[in-house]
């Protein structure tokens, strides 16, 4: 046996503070995804609508409750158009996570706790999406806070135990605004659990007040713009839920070895250092498999079949859905973490010396750092600069045409960003492939916008231009072979 200390209170927070603000606004917005989401968040911001997420004037972006953009929106607009302020919430969700871990601990594995917090804070994907600006993390905060609240439910007397599900059912609805149905996966562990381990003590779990208190906090968006906005609900429900889970549609890895492809990877580098420890959890679950069979076992076992069930299930249903991105699996490495420290507990190893854990901080830190220097074409802020060197104006709108979107320039340029279709097109209301069409835009040209094109697309593009009776002013050299021009009316 190797007897190690437990790291402080004092010394966990502090690791956990450093790795979740360290560098945090140092990388500009890339895109496509932290370019989408701040891009939305900032046009509540400046339209001041905070009810219809809108990727512009013209189309709705109906992809994910307005929660992340809520939060989103409002850090910018306290501190600024800046990487830092449209990553603080969630950097902010990262601590309330390693915070939920630790409470769970401290109720599980008393004396475990900072070791379970620490553990979470240093698995490398945990750390990796705490730097992301995507829904994934508030996703997994909420979730965490409402399993936390369940298992607070099961210890506590009749009376604290309503207030633990109320907040549990609380939580349930923020995770809902978040991500939307697929936040209540954690609601079928709870039922599994329930029907595996009774806790007499423990209030219901689905008394009308708890049940209250999350279409308190989950419905009333979802009605006002589902009654203001037809088709919305068929959306939804058709495109969003089903398609998603169903279908390959949206090009997420839906061949049936997909869930290996992408899953396998996160688990076993996510869980990064302490994957051994998984590895080992593991080795031992043919034995648990076993002795739960037995009622009295699975009691006297609770919290390792919780933990069990806790990553099984989301799993599975992941696994089965045709829709995978690594991120899907972030709220699993709440269990995840838990099941590392009672390991580690339980084989009575010891846990690894601080001096150890300061070294594997040290290189989360640095490649953080380091990723701030990685030249890619998704850096908005360089798209941002290799505009202002070029265009001999202020530009308050960028437009795409034919080419990905850099949504990022939002943010870095305080400018709005247009998708053009060459072609006339019927757009979609909800979440079409472009923004509109070139002749859309070239009817309500203002002559502050700047128009983007690959070089390849150039010569029919200029040609579709002038045939409608405009002049195009080609600024600077091509930007990583795209041509930045102006159209103006002849003689303006």
């Amino acid at each position: 046996m190797r007897a190690t200390m437990s790291p402080s209170l004092l010394l966990t927070v502090a690791i956990t503070v450093l790795l979740a603000f360290a560098f945090l606004g140092t990388r500009s917005i890339w895109d496509p995804d932290e370019g989408r989401y701040t891009n939305v968040a900032l046009n509540m911001l400046e339209s001041g609508d905070w009810l219809h997420p809108m990727r512009n004037e013209h189309i709705g972006h109906w992809t994910k409750p307005p929660l992340t953009y809520w939060v989103v929106g409002a850090s910018i607009g306290a501190f600024g158009y800046n990487p830092w302020a449209a990553r603080l919430p969630v950097a902010l969700a990262y601590l309330a996570c390693v915070w939920a871990v630790w409470r769970i601990a401290r109720r599980w594995l008393p004396g475990e706790e900072n070791r379970a917090a620490l553990i979470y804070a240093t698995m490398f994907l945990p750390f990796g999406a705490a730097q992301m600006i995507t829904t994934d993390f508030l996703l997994s905060a909420a979730l965490s806070v409402a399993m936390m609240g369940w298992i607070e439910s099961r210890y506590d007397d009749p009376q604290r135990s309503r207030r633990w599900v109320l907040l549990m059912w609380a939580a349930f609805g923020v995770a809902f605004m978040t991500k939307g149905p697929p936040a209540l996966l954690p609601l079928l562990v709870v039922v599994a659990c329930i029907r595996l381990l009774p806790a007499p003590r423990a209030a219901s779990v689905f008394h009308w007040s708890g049940l209250l208190v999350f279409i308190a906090v989950a419905m009333p968006w979802y009605a006002i713009v589902v009654h203001r906005t037809p088709g919305l609900l068929d959306y939804f429900l058709g495109r969003e839920l089903v398609a998603r889970v169903a279908t390959s549609d949206f090009g997420r890895h839906g061949e049936w070895y997909g869930w290996l492809e992408i899953y396998l990877p996160t688990l076993v580098l996510g869980s990064l250092p302490w994957t051994v420890s998984l590895w080992r959890w593991l080795r031992s679950l043919g034995a648990s498999l076993r002795s739960w069979k037995s009622a009295q076992t699975r009691s006297e076992d609770s919290v390792g079949l919780i933990l069990f069930l806790w990553v099984l299930i989301p799993l599975v249903v992941f696994c089965l859905a045709r829709s995978r991105l690594p991120l899907y699996l972030l709220p699993l490495f709440t269990p995840l973490a838990l099941i590392v420290a009672r390991q580690i507990h339980r084989d009575d190893r010891g846990f690894p010396s601080m001096r150890w854990i300061g070294v594997w901080v040290l290189l989360l830190v640095g490649l953080r750092l380091a990723s701030a220097f990685w030249s890619t074409h998704k850096d908005a802020a360089e798209w941002a600069e290799a505009i202002r060197a070029r265009v001999p104006y202020p530009v308050t709108e960028v437009a795409f045409v034919e080419d990905m979107a850099r949504y990022g320039v939002h943010l870095h340029l305080q400018a709005r960003v247009d998708k053009l279709s060459l072609r006339p097109i019927k757009l979609d209301p909800f979440d079409g492939e472009y923004d509109t069409d070139l002749d859309t835009e070239l009817a309500d040209l203002d002559t502050d916008i700047v128009f983007i094109c690959k070089q390849t697309h150039w010569d029919e593009i200029r040609r579709n231009i002038e045939a409608r009776g405009r002049t195009v002013t080609v600024y600077g050299s091509p930007y990583q072979d795209r041509i930045l021009f102006g159209v103006s009316l002849p003689n303006s």
